[in-house]
């Protein structure tokens, strides 16, 4: 009966309890799960566009020396790519695009890069959070609204301030070369069957052009005695509101790239200035 007893043990001790080297080798096979946690932005941040934002994040099982994408949604749509991060815990001085509509419906997303078990990748998304755009420095001029004295951005010549019933909201300010420019136009984020015009100087330019992710290119010709305003009209709002243009204008071999929003009630707009 002992030798029964004894030889069952040792079958056990075998067959049946893992090794310590097997224990290693299935810890080997089966990494731990990781997991990241973004704790700012957070749903009490605001960010200002333009401007420079922190992020900080915790993350378990992710070596330091791993790296972590991070991206800034809008609702359920990549509005930017804010970086690739090694897992330093904590990065500053990030960059906010400067076309970015304001809005209280703003996360980012964070994503483990290449991780040593591709079954479990680890991914966190912060709460809502509010972006703003900078103000812009003012300053009064000579100009008399209805008894109000009128203020303009002090770099920005007096524009136009609505159109259609619509505010119209400027963005960026760009200076080019060349009287004549061309200029590419898609859809930026998702196709969503948005339908848009684009106007320079109030005049329409693209006539309800469906957007895609295919460019549309065509060439315009500029106002080289004053500073000329274009901006984007939307005639729907698609699936995914607002609507969402990628811009190129380029100026011979020199390109520069914005991103235009626009809803039913205004028009995002960048001034265009022709010098030497």
């Amino acid at each position: 009966m002992k030798k029964t007893i004894f030889l069952l043990f040792t079958f056990l001790l075998l067959y049946i309890i893992p090794t310590h080297s097997m224990l290693r080798e299935i810890a080997t096979q089966n990494p731990p799960q990781t997991a990241i946690q973004i704790k700012l932005p957070n749903s009490n941040s605001v960010w200002t566009s333009p401007g420079k934002v922190k992020l900080e994040w915790d993350t378990k099982n992710i070596p330091a020396n791993k790296t972590i994408q991070f991206y800034l949604v809008k609702e359920d749509m990549v509005v930017q790519e804010l970086g690739i991060f090694e897992n330093n815990k904590v990065i500053d001085n990030v960059d906010l695009d400067r076309g970015l509509a304001e809005g209280d419906n703003y996360r980012v997303m964070g994503i483990e890069l290449f991780p040593d078990n591709k079954y479990s990748i680890a991914k966190f998304a912060t709460p809502f959070f509010t972006i703003k755009k900078a103000p812009r420095e003012l300053k009064a001029v000579a100009t008399v609204k209805e008894n109000k004295v009128v203020k303009v951005a002090a770099d920005r010549p007096v524009v136009r301030e609505s159109f259609d019933g619509r505010n119209l909201n400027y963005v960026d300010e760009i200076k080019v070369y060349g009287e004549t420019i061309k200029i590419n136009l898609r859809d930026h984020g998702r196709a969503d069957g948005d339908i848009v015009s684009i106007y320079l100087n109030g005049e329409a330019i693209v006539s309800k052009h469906l957007l895609t992710y295919r460019n549309k290119t065509f060439e315009v010709k500029l106002d080289p005695t004053k500073v000329n305003d274009l901006f984007l009209y939307a005639h729907n709002l698609g699936t995914s509101p607002p609507n969402t243009v990628a811009i190129e204008i380029k100026d011979g071999a020199v390109s520069e790239k914005i991103i235009l929003n626009s809803d039913l009630r205004s028009c995002e707009a960048v001034l265009i200035k022709v010098g030497n």
